[in-house]
């Protein structure tokens, strides 16, 4: 969340989840609501315990507090691959109650992104996934992790490049740019069961692939007619449509949340710059970011802000910019941003490092080290 935000945000919860005639919440700008998480019982309780506090504490929302002295207590059960969830509030009255399968770590994140939409009405993102790529084994390959860097596991075994990762709609399918054949063309993967095909395939340069919010289809570079263009094309190949027409370079095309718009950037005018286009082409309008080099735009799943790339000083550093406002602002150290479902947190990479950056309060937090290199995450919605 951006300072341009208002100062005073209410939360108000529905009859369904609430006892009746509970009150609304009202939460200033940069209060946490105080919430206590009582140890969980059960063979699984304090694996399942660690997890949850994680992700409440990472989520922003919350003042984590001593047993039974916040605004809400969290308690419940968890045992052979199943967890007994609830939350009351200062009343003792329950306004959660639900049960949950999976492994630890499952159980944990479901749990927490129920506990923020329930309590602020804001997504969760503890049960979203990311990518990236590292350099653990030498040659840059794809990796893929739950949000908070745990559980990372190597997609691709290319021994080659596989670069710009882009994961598509609940983390099913991830489309990269591989040389796995001597040249860039697009593989996408099956992430559940690890089937690739690929894709995009034509003469010249085929890469940075988006994939579309619906899954259908991807927006990408190629340079098949002479000149690096944005193209779309369906997920799984066929012909692709040309979107820009320009003497430049253009490149990391993002999407808008409905699909009907795309952010990209551009050379066309000396330095990289971001442009706005329609998804069916057109031309693209410059934004005014007030920045000299602008790349890597991420558009937030809320359609209100696009954070990107400068540089400046020699150096890369991340940028925040509400769309139709006069200008971003420099939020952390570092390139690759790209928000969060909740609008409200980046993933970046700096170095051998990713980190989480809460926008709204500005905390970073590194969740993937020691991979080598990282870099260009992707983060699922």
């Amino acid at each position: 969340m951006t300072h341009a935000l208002c100062s005073l945000l209410i939360f108000s919860l529905s009859a369904a989840a609430w006892a009746q005639d509970a009150p609304t919440i009202t939460v200033r700008k940069g209060d946490r609501v105080s919430l206590a998480v009582t140890p969980l019982g059960g063979p699984s309780g304090p694996a399942v315990t660690k997890v949850l506090q994680n992700d409440l504490d990472l989520s922003g929302w919350f003042q984590l507090v001593p047993d039974a002295r916040g605004s809400y207590v969290v308690g419940g059960t968890a045992a052979g691959g199943s967890l007994q969830g609830r939350v009351t509030d200062s009343s003792g009255a329950t306004i959660l109650a639900k049960a949950y399968t999976g492994n630890d770590r499952e159980v944990a994140h479901q749990f927490a992104d129920d506990i923020v939409e329930t309590i602020t009405g804001n997504p969760g993102i503890a049960t979203t996934k990311i990518a990236f790529v590292g350099t653990a084994s030498g040659p840059k390959e794809i990796y893929f992790a739950d949000y908070d860097g745990a559980s990372a596991r190597r997609l691709t075994s290319d021994r080659s490049i596989s670069v710009a990762p882009s994961l598509g709609p609940g983390a099913r399918n991830l489309a990269y740019t591989g040389y796995h054949e001597g040249y860039p063309d697009v593989y996408v993967i099956d992430v559940a069961s690890g089937a690739r095909q690929r894709v995009v395939k034509a003469p010249g340069t085929n890469s940075g692939a988006a994939i579309s919010p619906d899954g259908g289809k991807m927006a990408l570079t190629m340079s098949k007619d002479g000149n690096p263009e944005i193209y779309v094309t369906g997920l799984r190949g066929g012909m692709a449509r040309r979107l820009t027409r320009t003497r430049g370079v253009e490149s990391s095309p993002t999407w808008s949340p409905n699909g009907s718009e795309l952010i990209y950037s551009s050379d066309q005018g000396g330095s990289p710059q971001l442009y706005r286009m329609s998804a069916g082409g057109g031309g693209g309008s410059m934004i005014s970011t007030g920045f000299a080099y602008c790349t890597d735009p991420s558009w937030s799943p809320d359609g209100k802000k696009v954070a990107f790339t400068v540089r400046s000083g020699g150096g890369f550093s991340v940028a925040v910019m509400e769309l139709g406002g006069s200008g971003g602002r420099v939020v952390a150290s570092g390139q690759n941003p790209v928000w969060g479902r909740n609008s409200r947190h980046l993933i970046y990479s700096s170095g051998s490092n990713l980190n989480l950056l809460d926008v709204q309060n500005g905390r970073s937090t590194t969740i993937v080290s020691g991979l080598g290199k990282v870099s260009e995450p992707s983060w699922s919605f």
